[in-house]
């Protein structure tokens, strides 16, 4: 079990075995290599060039290492001085896709950079349950325009850093068996052929599916993508979210935040609707309405739409 609590820009963590752990974040976000090592039971998954998913990651099982529990109470985050986020309380099972939707500067960037180790609540507490040991297993993906592509790194070095984060790797020294896992990462995303290709030639959706690789290889029990998807062209898309999905399949949790409301009764398992304050959370025939979408944006007309 690991809780995270207030602590002046630091994470207090309390390991399984009760001892203390503190993590210090820089200004660079930077994810520190904290965690241990262990066997994951992914196999192989094929997407070619993003198509339906050939082969299924390891179930989570007594085996598996992903059977992470996010449990959130009385979460209050600010920044600059004010209240962003207000007294959240939520739970979160493994196996479990999460839509995160909310107007423009609801919170959901906060949220997620909180459950990242980012920012510091300033009250409630995180609790993460199950095989979660630290930062370094949790994989944040973040809004495109908040990250500089302006350094002369090829699309395999950027993917090779969720293994430093993982902490399977020393020194910068890529084993064996992280350069397959970066390999692997690359291909269920589609851009492999790009390996060698430095990041600053890159289009927005691609960069987005190098980030989304990174964050694969760190082989976290909870993704979390903000607005990951935005610039990804649809063909792209659908690949992805089938591979998120097949993350949860294996026990992982997938948040995922978004401002596209066409299909999410049909993407997720469950919504988590924030502007500030926690206006909903739960499946999405039980949650999503046009009541909630006038009530969460100020919306007055919506048309909930499913697929036939």
């Amino acid at each position: 079990m690991i809780r995270l609590f207030p602590n002046m820009g630091r994470s207090s963590v309390t390991l399984p075995d009760g001892g203390p752990f503190c993590h210090d974040y820089g200004s660079d976000n930077a994810v520190r290599p904290t965690v241990h090592n262990y066997a994951t039971g992914i196999g192989e998954v094929g997407l070619g060039a993003l198509g339906r998913v050939t082969a299924p990651f390891g179930r989570a099982n007594d085996m598996s290492p992903y059977s992470p529990r996010l449990v959130i109470e009385d979460l209050s985050v600010e920044r600059g001085g004010h209240i962003v986020l207000e007294d959240l309380n939520f739970e979160v099972e493994p196996e479990t896709m999460i839509g995160v939707i909310g107007p423009s500067g609801g919170g959901k960037s906060t949220l997620f950079q909180t459950l990242a180790g980012i920012l510091p609540p300033c009250e409630g507490g995180i609790e993460f349950q199950g095989s979660l040991n630290g930062k370094g297993d949790v994989a944040y993906v973040s809004q495109s325009e908040t990250m500089n592509w302006q350094f002369p790194a090829t699309v395999f070095d950027v993917v090779s850093m969720g293994r430093y984060t993982n902490g399977n790797s020393w020194l910068g020294w890529l084993g064996r068996r992280d350069k397959e896992m970066v390999r692997m990462c690359l291909n269920q995303v589609g851009m492999w052929e790009r390996r060698s290709s430095l990041v600053t030639d890159l289009s927005g959706g691609q960069r987005q599916r190098v980030c989304i690789a990174r964050a694969l290889a760190q082989e976290a029990s909870v993704i979390l993508l903000d607005e990951a998807l935005s610039g990804v062209d649809v063909g792209a898309e659908e690949g992805i979210l089938d591979l998120l999905r097949t993350c949860c399949v294996a026990g992982r949790i997938v948040m995922l935040a978004t401002h596209d409301l066409t299909d999410v009764m049909e993407r997720f398992d469950k919504l988590l609707c924030i502007n500030c304050n926690l206006h909903a959370y739960g499946s999405p025939e039980e949650t999503f309405s046009p009541e909630l979408i006038a009530d969460l944006y100020g919306a007055r007309s919506f048309e909930i739409q499913t697929a036939r």
